[in-house]
């Protein structure tokens, strides 16, 4: 590269900078004003598209919740005693449950916006030292979503937040209770299509008694393959193609129930009466409080409130379920009841047989595409946990397809929606009774919101620094409410309820056994990192051929030089005259602006050209899949070298280690360096040839002024402009250029291809679960340089055993 070429590559380089950070400035500032002037018109329509994605599974209830309870065929009296404690029961619990413990206190624990059992236990592992995987640095607390409340860090550790900091047991037993939750909720992705859907086909029975029996299974089936065959188009577009169906749903229950309530009984409205819950359990004993099992059935779905925060907003669930879904379903529960006060016989079909005769046909299709969007709500609840799982290290790594351009909550896993359908096809085909499936969905409803009131009871005291008796309080009140119908719903586990608890067990080995298997992986690399010491002494070329190019190395360490450097120099002592340490670590936040994500840092001295890229990423952020990720990692890093002159850096965890200082690059202003910024017109394909993802080369440098960027799809072409003489200190233009010219020379990934065995002095079960399980899960799950959306023609793999 001749000297004039080099230069003009060095402004291209300072442009970019400039740009980049203008462009992100000006970006923030347009977001802003415009939540400002449509933040009320953004809430309506968050929570118009609520009804079509949480509210559908806790609006199709009353399809199946009264079958279920009276499921023995029980001889009802004549002063209904039986009907009235029942909707007592079932007003009782809405309005406990929903209304209190979720729209006032659970949805109040967001997690920067995300809810659902990951995030609460992301919360708390910022508040208190609880990961499992120790690659966290102090300066990841200075993250703009961070949101540690001062007074809180600075308030002497509550008992609790220090009994679970002290003992390893008490952390892993909280990971398995989270572990827990969130198998349930993958169940309930199973366990709600089934049971929805043939509750809402069965109603053909009513019309046509004499239909086959096995016409309504098929049905349901059909409908089943359509609704997961749907989930690619993403939240956005079904919610509002959704959302209309809820709401003529919730209209058609709600009008049916006034119709009842007049026609038949007004006198349910005593049911208000807490005296007929007593009423009921004294007088039915056992036979009462085994049908629990079927009244918890009323509250599917309110845990998807939660778990689709990210999807929505705080504000626009409490107005939807607080103004249309709860006065909805409290009418429809007492029109169903009026109409059984006067037709007991009726009690097994209880709501098909209320809607008259003249609407039947028009209900009942609304029903069967209403609980379409019930299935809906839990499964898109199993994509959030799921992406959350896998981002925290706790599950296999997953295609994560983000749905929407602008909310990154609104995701679609593709391997998970086919599983998810063959298992519920089998629970369909293998049950064919709304009843026994009733059972097993009991257990893992309940199951998932016991959890959440554990969680929240430890962020009542470790985050919200309240009282220990406040949250002993909250975990009593609520907790011995849903204990109540977990005894009641585990009485029913031969028949069915085994379901919930063995996928559980099944989902819960694999996120266990992965997470255990990372930590394992990463404690290997932390104790077999090369010696600093020893790469000092080798000099400026480090004892190695030197060759043209940038070496991407990829690792888990976020400090010092890990045992892949050595092995390939080992096998082959030749590098790259630049190298790049780059580690992607997730962070416990839901995402870090892009800003503050690229966290740079020198490894050695300026001689070696070795530099650390720490790329943090949270648990709803997009991860690298961005075909400009060299020139993004490049720009960082030729920023970094000018702040680092300017000595107006951000300490690191590591400040004063040979691993030098780091700095968040993005954030800190550039002085004395003026320059415009023309964009010219849009451009389909690159005028420079191949596409960035795939090209070894910078572009062409006949017009170095001119850099390309993405923007959604689209390439745009944008023109800048320097001073004649640009104030640049000499020894950082020098390094600058030589940046430039190895990227010119081309760029290669070094990834470690790494197989994990267990110690020879390891017991018989840590060998199974390494060698056997682990492994297996390695095997089949996406492979690192699929996740990491590296080129394959660049990439350089490199073999390793781990003993673990």
């Amino acid at each position: 590269m001749s000297k004039a070429k080099a230069t003009g590559a060095l402004d291209f380089l300072i442009s970019c900078l400039h740009y980049n950070i203008c462009k992100r400035s000006a970006t923030s500032l347009v977001i802003k004003v415009g939540l400002q002037q449509n933040s009320i018109k953004a809430v309506l329509t968050l929570a118009y598209q609520s009804f079509g994605v949480v509210y559908g599974d806790l609006s199709t209830s009353p399809l199946y919740v009264y079958r279920s309870t009276f499921s023995q065929k029980w001889q009802l009296h004549e002063d209904d005693t039986e009907i009235l404690g029942v909707l007592s029961f079932i007003v009782y619990t809405l309005t406990l449950v929903p209304m209190m413990k979720y729209i006032l206190f659970v949805l109040s624990a967001d997690d920067n916006g995300e809810g659902g059992t990951f995030a609460l236990y992301s919360l708390l592992c910022r508040y208190a030292k609880l990961s499992m995987l120790p690659n966290q640095q102090p300066i990841d607390k200075e993250l703009s979503t961070y949101k540690l409340d001062q007074d809180v860090l600075d308030a002497k550790g509550s008992k609790v937040k220090l009994f679970l900091e002290k003992h390893k047991n008490a952390r892993t037993a909280l990971l398995i209770v989270v572990l827990l939750g969130t198998s349930m909720v993958i169940g309930d992705g199973i366990l709600t299509p089934a049971i929805s859907v043939l509750s809402a086909v069965s109603g053909i029975e009513v019309a046509a008694p004499n239909l086959h029996e096995h016409v309504v299974d098929v049905i349901a089936c059909l409908v089943l393959v359509g609704l997961f065959a749907l989930q690619h188009f993403g939240t956005r577009k079904v919610g509002f193609m959704f959302a209309p169906i809820v709401l003529t749903w919730l209209f058609c229950i709600s009008s049916i129930g006034i119709y009842n309530i007049v026609r038949w009984n007004v006198g349910v409205f005593r049911a208000l009466s807490p005296y007929y819950m007593y009423n009921y359990i004294s007088k039915m004993g056992a036979a009462g409080w085994a049908s629990l099992g079927g009244i918890l059935l009323s509250i599917t779905g309110t845990e998807a409130m939660f778990a689709d925060l990210g999807h929505f907003s705080r504000s626009s669930i409490k107005i939807a379920f607080t103004f249309v879904v709860y006065p909805s379903l409290v009418l429809a529960y007492m029109g169903q009841a009026a109409y059984l006060s006067k037709h007991h016989a009726d009690i097994q079909r209880s709501f098909y047989k209320s809607i008259p005769e003249a609407v039947f046909w028009p209900v009942f299709v609304v029903a069967t595409l209403a609980s379409v969007v019930g299935s809906q709500a839990v499964i898109s609840a199993t994509f959030s946990v799921i992406r959350q799982c896998s981002a925290l290290g706790c599950f296999p790594r997953v295609k994560v397809v983000h749905t929407s351009k602008n909310i990154y909550g609104q995701v679609y896993i593709p391997e998970i929606n086919w599983i998810l359908l063959i298992l519920c096809l089998a629970i369909t085909i293998g049950f064919r009774d709304t009843i026994l499936i009733g059972h097993a969905y009991g257990i893992a409803v309940i199951t998932v919101m016991f959890v959440t009131t554990c969680l929240m009871s430890l962020v009542i005291v470790v985050v919200w620094q309240k009282s220990i008796w406040l949250a002993l309080c909250f975990l009593v009140f609520f907790g011995s409410i849903e204990l109540l119908y977990i005894s009641a719903a585990l009485v029913k586990v031969p028949e069915g309820g085994w379901v919930p608890l063995v996928l559980s067990g099944m989902f819960m080995a694999i996120m266990y056994v992965w997470h255990y298997g990372t930590k394992k992986k990463y404690q290997f690399d932390v104790q077999n990192k090369v010696s600093m010491k020893w790469l000092l002494t080798l000099g400026p070329s480090l004892g190695i051929v030197r060759v043209p190019g940038i070496g991407l190395i990829y690792t888990e360490l976020v400090t010092g030089v890990p045992a892949i450097f050595s092995h390939f120099v080992t096998n082959l002592p030749a590098f790259h005259e630049v190298l790049v340490f780059v580690c992607i670590k997730s962070v416990p936040v839901p995402y870090v602006p892009p800003q503050e994500r690229y966290l740079i840092g020198r490894v050695g001295t300026k001689e070696y050209r070795m530099y650390r890229c720490i790329l943090r990423y949270g648990y709803k952020d997009i991860r690298i899949d961005d075909h400009d990720f060299e020139n993004q990692l490049i720009l960082s890093i030729g920023e970094f070298i000018q702040t680092e002159a300017a000595q107006t850096w951000v300490p690191s965890s590591n400040e004063g280690s040979v691993d030098g200082k780091m700095a968040v690059v993005g954030t800190s202003a550039r002085n004395g360096m003026a320059f415009t910024v023309s964009e010219l017109e849009d451009l389909e394909q690159s005028s420079y040839g191949t596409p960035l993802s795939k090209s070894l080369s910078v572009p062409s440098l006949q017009d170095l002024s001119e850099i390309e960027s993405p923007d959604v799809g689209r390439k745009r072409r944008v023109r800048f402009e320097l001073p004649e003489s640009p104030d640049v200190d000499p020894s950082i233009r020098n390094e600058l250029m030589q940046l430039i010219e190895a990227r010119d020379a081309g760029i290669a990934y070094i990834l470690g291809h790494s197989y994990v065995q267990a110690k020879k002095s390891s017991s018989l079960l840590k060998k199974f679960v390494i060698d056997v399980l682990y492994s297996f899960l390695r095997r089949n799950c996406r492979g690192s340089a699929v996740a990491l959306s590296i080129p394959h023609i660049c990439l350089i793999e490199v073999g390793m055993i781990y003993h673990v």
